[in-house]
């Protein structure tokens, strides 16, 4: 029998599980083995040789160490490269790990060490690229620029769409073709594949900090590219060399925080609009970044590269830093923290925070706070940013006075 074509919505919930029936179960099974059984010396070191080279097992065959290979980390991997529309995925410890065994993989498989960099960027990538750590020389670029960065010795291009943290929107399909075959990542992490598929649209690679909307609890970490065989393989062989894997329990919370991805991202994204209307309205907000307004998406990409506008939301405030201290240390209901994509609405100052590595000319304003749009009623997040922006002009009205005293 061929296999069904599934909606999204339904392949979130049943990616990766193809094998749970024969096994007897309905639930995810977690692998926790460091260590697996070796049915002899000549298997095992040809298992060792197999996947240590980034292969898959055989029949047969061992998991020989956790390191090489784990079931439940291989039942995410697929999953997630379903629903990117990808060949196979490759899951590693954190977002930055995918992120440095990308560099490092394309660098030895290619054989050239610079890489063009579009900004905005997410302030780990972009101090990841600028530090020089691996070797990598990086240009940094804005969209329309690309093609004049680009070398003979040039291995990757990286964008990031939505970008980190202005929401600014890149046209994918425009930056591959003046690639003019220069592989190109994206990082997906802000729109999901629920809103958006890089790999559809041209690029190579799409990369995700997993912690974020995927696992969407805020209480696992973890990346994971999807990609070819060819470049998986790659990636795998850079994993287990380097050893940044993902533990089968991050895997296992992030293989099911797929299934109700879908869900979870179209109701934020539908509180953010609320949210982000609302916000254009206080006078203390003096502009508002947000892929659903016109003005933030000229090209028209929302509803043709990209599904919807996501729930993330940056602001800037007519009073520059110290407005955005008081307005951060004064909301209720949303936490003051970094990180992004979780069920609870998280706020926070990148150019102190995430962006505070990023060299000086790329570094966002003072002014600017960034809203990650959670799963609670828009109607209290409204009430909680009445309250904090309020507290800015209760704080001004104190300075003053302490002043005048």
């Amino acid at each position: 029998m061929a296999p069904m074509t599934l909606h999204p919505d339904s392949l979130a919930v049943h990616a990766g599980r193809d094998d749970l029936a024969s096994l007897g179960v309905h639930a995810l099974p977690l692998d926790l083995s460091s260590t697996n059984p070796l049915p002899g010396i000549d298997v095992g070191g040809m298992s060792y040789e197999v996947l240590a080279s980034g292969g898959h097992p055989f029949d047969g065959g061992s998991h020989v160490y956790a390191r090489l290979w784990n079931p439940t980390v291989a039942r995410f991997e697929e999953a997630l490269a379903r629903l990117e529309h990808g060949e196979e995925g490759v899951a590693f410890s954190s977002g930055m790990a995918a992120m440095t065994a990308v560099l490092l993989a394309v660098a030895h498989e290619s054989g050239k060490h610079h890489v063009v960099a579009v900004r905005p960027l997410y302030g780990g990538t972009d101090h990841l690229l600028a530090s020089g750590l691996l070797g990598i020389e990086t240009t940094y670029c804005a969209a329309d620029a690309v093609a004049d960065a680009i070398r003979d010795d040039t291995a990757l291009v990286i964008l990031e769409s939505p970008a980190n943290p202005t929401l600014e929107l890149v046209d994918i399909r425009a930056i591959v073709a003046v690639a003019a075959g220069v592989p190109v990542l994206v990082d997906n992490t802000f729109a999901t594949p629920v809103l958006q598929h890089p790999l559809d649209l041209g690029a190579a690679m799409s990369l995700h900090s997993a912690t974020k909307y995927l696992g969407g609890h805020g209480d696992v970490v973890g990346g994971v590219v999807a990609c070819d065989a060819r470049t998986a393989a790659a990636l795998r062989r850079t994993r287990a060399i380097t050893g940044a894997v993902l533990h089968p329990l991050a895997a296992y919370l992030l293989h099911r925080g797929l299934s109700t991805l879908p869900v979870r991202v179209r109701a934020q994204q539908e509180s953010a609009r609320v949210v982000a209307q609302w916000l254009r309205t206080r006078p203390e907000v003096t502009r508002v970044h947000y892929p659903g307004f016109a003005e933030c998406d000229p090209l028209g990409l929302v509803g043709t590269q990209q599904a919807g506008p996501g729930a993330m939301i940056a602001i800037e405030l007519g009073g520059g830093f110290e407005a955005a201290s008081s307005m951060t240390a004064a909301v209720q209901l949303f936490t003051h923290a970094v990180s992004l994509g979780s069920v609870d609405s998280l706020i926070q100052h990148p150019a102190a925070l995430t962006h505070r590595p990023v060299q000086s000319e790329a570094r966002p304003t003072d002014a600017l706070v960034r809203l990650s749009v959670g799963l609670e009623d828009p109607a209290d997040l409204v009430a909680d940013l009445t309250h904090a922006l309020t507290s800015i002009d209760a704080d001004s009205r104190v300075r003053v006075a302490a002043t005048a005293n």
